[in-house]
């Protein structure tokens, strides 16, 4: 049976979206886990209400990022899924998972890469005044959201919007359109 495994490290509502549509849609996919880095990640609370397993591996608890990464090399390596997700995990993988894993990684990024990579996104965009943003769903890669577009989706910036109108309109994209690419990747792809 195919498999993901979800890295969160804080709102989850990704993370949630995906737990959802799949389930409705009936998906012979297995949620393995949520995996967090983040103790206080409200991803943790909607794992649980969920049913889906939480791995935390908090990182403020490790003594070097190294050990951080071995042990995350660990957890994957041992759940051994078809796709890691990334769902608003807010750390750079190293390049032994991205080597691993290998066109098996997926992100979500709220720009139209290669516009804006790395954080706040869309602020940074908004703060531009480019007329234009959306989402970019791609495979990791060792850069940062530099990997192979799988997808994008565009929307224009309404005059006179203002940023937090924008983020809830990313994000009802993010929510619609991850789901849909994850289960075709997976059902025909992978």
């Amino acid at each position: 049976m195919k498999s993901i495994v979800i890295l969160a490290s804080g709102n989850g509502s990704n993370f949630e979206a995906i737990v959802k549509k799949f389930r409705e849609w009936k998906l012979e996919i297995e949620i393995k886990a949520l995996i967090t880095d983040n103790r206080e990640a409200y991803a943790i609370k909607r794992a649980k209400k969920l049913s889906v397993p939480v791995i935390l591996l908090d990182y403020s608890s490790f003594t070097s990022r190294a050990d951080y990464n071995a042990a995350l090399l660990s957890q994957l390596t041992e759940l051994s899924p078809t796709l890691i997700v990334l769902a608003g995990y807010m750390k750079i993988l190293p390049p032994e998972i991205v080597r691993k894993f290998e066109g098996r990684i997926v992100n979500i990024h709220p720009s139209l890469l290669p516009a804006f990579p790395g954080l706040r996104a869309i602020e940074r965009a908004y703060k531009n005044g480019v007329k234009y943003t959306g989402i970019t769903i791609h495979y990791v890669d060792e850069g940062v959201d530099t990997g192979k577009i799988i997808e994008q989706r565009c929307i224009r910036i309404r005059e006179n919007e203002k940023l937090s109108h924008l983020e809830r309109r990313i994000h009802r994209l993010e929510h619609y359109y991850y789901p849909r690419i994850l289960k075709n990747l997976l059902t025909n792809h992978v």
